[in-house]
């Protein structure tokens, strides 16, 4: 075939290449869809070398088609241990060193398919057909690409006998028998169409129809359990959009990933060596800083936080976290920078607005208390008489109400007193008003001063007041009575002409029997009032500065 025949074919093919690498570069496929795609190129070549070889009349195209084939058939061992790697999620192992120590067997073989030394691997024998005598060299690449199955089976099987996931199971089983079906058909073409060709005929095709049944198994490995796929997008999608700056770097400090959001706290990229130290320089004035730092650099399996203010007055929130493996090794760490500055303006806010609301607090606390004094004093007002500072009638009248029943269930006997001062009106046109009410005062205060605590001093009205005694019986109450009477009698009260002094006179009741019948205890009191009232009256009449006792009906 003239050559210049096929050169639109080959122009064709490069254009394609170009087309799906850029396929393979420029569309939204995972790292595992991309490996897949140019695995599946590889195994192309095969079938795509052996038809050009056979099509072509000129050996040195021949020469160079079965050159191609044989280079990808060198790549296919590598390409299945790096496809299963990614497929099993342990992509971590592809490291530069580990790669190239991975790639070297596959390299030394395929340049020895290049070079071809005295034709050590192939040597095309003349014919009708191209016909090819293989030597050491083809079997070295063959045994290479075996041992690459062998130690693709073992990552293989590892992983199946450990994941315990259903879907995960049936995912590299899949692969699994892509792999087989792949090996068994390579090795049925070496043993056929190799091995015994001079006993049996040649069955062209077998490699290449193993590759498309294996090819099938794993486009159904990758497409019906690929659902890891998705989910590896749905992160990578979440990783590159979020605003949180996030920065992965090894244990050595090399950045691994960096996402858009880190620009505006770290501006660094893949591959370049970030310095937690160079970061900080400017801020080791703020608090925690180097606390931060230290354990930053000598405790690199702990999580660390921190918050700092950038020069720019943003807050960010700084935390680290390290990544191990299942010895606890570190293998990197996760910086994530977090903007908190309208966080942190909201936290000021409602911080200034809680001490507002405490001084407001205290202020009502305060206006409380005043009001509680106010409302104790209006309560004390209401039932004291301003003068004397004793309780008033009315608040005497509500304390005997309750009192009495109670005195009268339990058989408890108790007294009161009725009692003015003698010519109080004698008192008031001759030393004045003044006078009288300075008399009024201290005859109270006198009083007061001998009873007990329980006992309640109230006045009535005027010059007049009430004592009731509980649990007072007729005895003790004159006993009171006479004592009272003898220290008013004492007492003198200084006015601007002279000293006054003074008597009072009483009435007395005292009620010790159970055995009436109360229904209306207004009514009794009333009853009891107007017994010691008469009383009362009865010591004026009798001459004054005496006590009196009530007879009760």
């Amino acid at each position: 075939m003239p050559l210049g025949l096929l050169w639109p074919d080959l122009l064709l093919f490069i254009s394609l290449f170009i087309l799906f690498a850029c396929v393979i570069a420029f569309n939204r496929l995972t790292l595992t869809h991309k490996l897949y795609l140019a695995f599946h190129f590889l195994m192309m070549l095969w079938p795509l070398g052996q038809l050009a070889a056979n099509i072509t009349d000129y050996p040195h195209y021949q020469n160079f088609f079965i050159q191609l084939s044989f280079v990808a058939v060198g790549l296919i061992g590598p390409g299945w241990l790096c496809f299963v790697l990614f497929l099993t999620q342990r992509s971590s192992m592809l490291k530069p060193a580990r790669l190239a120590a991975m790639l070297a067997p596959a390299l030394v073989c395929i340049a020895g398919v290049i070079w071809n030394p005295n034709h050590l691997f192939f040597e095309m024998l003349a014919g009708d057909q191209p016909m090819r005598k293989y030597g050491p060299l083809f079997w070295v690449l063959s045994i290479v690409q075996y041992a690459y199955l062998f130690f693709t089976l073992i990552q293989m099987f590892h992983e199946l006998k450990n994941d315990t996931s259903v879907h995960r199971r049936k995912q590299l089983a899949t692969t699994l028998i892509g792999m087989f079906v792949l090996s068994g058909f390579s090795m049925l073409d070496l043993l056929v169409n190799v091995l015994l060709k001079d006993y049996l005929p040649v069955v062209p095709g077998l490699m290449s129809l193993g590759i498309l049944l294996s090819d099938i198994c794993f486009i159904l490995a990758i497409y019906r359990f690929g659902m890891f796929d998705i989910l590896s997008m749905a992160q990578q999608d979440i990783f590159e959009h979020m605003t949180m700056g996030i920065v992965v770097v090894d244990d050595n400090g090399k950045v691994l990933e960096a996402n858009r959001g880190s620009g505006s706290f770290a501006n660094v990229t893949k591959g370049d060596h970030f310095e937690m130290e160079k970061f900080l320089a400017s801020l080791h004035s703020q608090e925690g800083v180097g606390e931060f730092l230290y354990r930053y650099r000598h405790y690199p399996q702990e999580r660390l936080q921190t918050e700092l203010t950038l020069h720019d007055q943003r807050h960010v929130s700084i935390q680290i976290s390290p990544v191990l493996d299942h010895t606890k090794a570190v293998l990197g760490r996760i910086i994530t920078f977090h903007d908190v500055t309208e966080l942190r303006k909201l936290v000021d806010e409602m911080n200034r607005k809680n001490e507002a609301l405490h001084e407001r607090n205290l202020e009502l606390i305060t206006i409380q208390d005043e009001l509680y004094r106010v409302n104790q004093k209006l309560e004390q007002m209401a039932i004291t008489d301003s003068l004397t500072g004793c309780y008033n009638r009315r608040f005497l009248m509500q304390q005997l109400e309750h009192e009495v029943l109670l005195n009268l269930r339990y058989r408890i006997p108790f007294s009161i007193f009725l009692f003015d001062i003698d010519f109080f009106k004698h008192v008031n046109d001759r030393y004045g008003h003044l006078a009288g009410d300075e008399v009024i005062r201290r005859t109270a205060e006198i009083v007061k001063s001998q009873l007990r605590r329980t006992d309640i001093l109230a006045r009535y009205g005027g010059e007049e007041f009430t004592v009731y005694l509980p649990h007072t019986n007729r005895e003790q109450a004159e006993h009171l009575a006479e004592r009272i009477m003898a220290a008013v009698f004492d007492n003198r009260i200084d006015s601007e002409q002279e000293q006054i002094g003074i008597t009072i006179s009483m009435g007395i009741v005292t009620e010790d029997n159970f055995d009436q019948q109360v229904d209306d205890v207004k009514e009794y009191l009333r009853g009891l009032f107007s017994s010691v009232d008469a009383a009362l009256y009865k010591a004026k009449d009798e001459g004054r500065n005496r006590a009196v006792i009530a007879q009760v009906n």
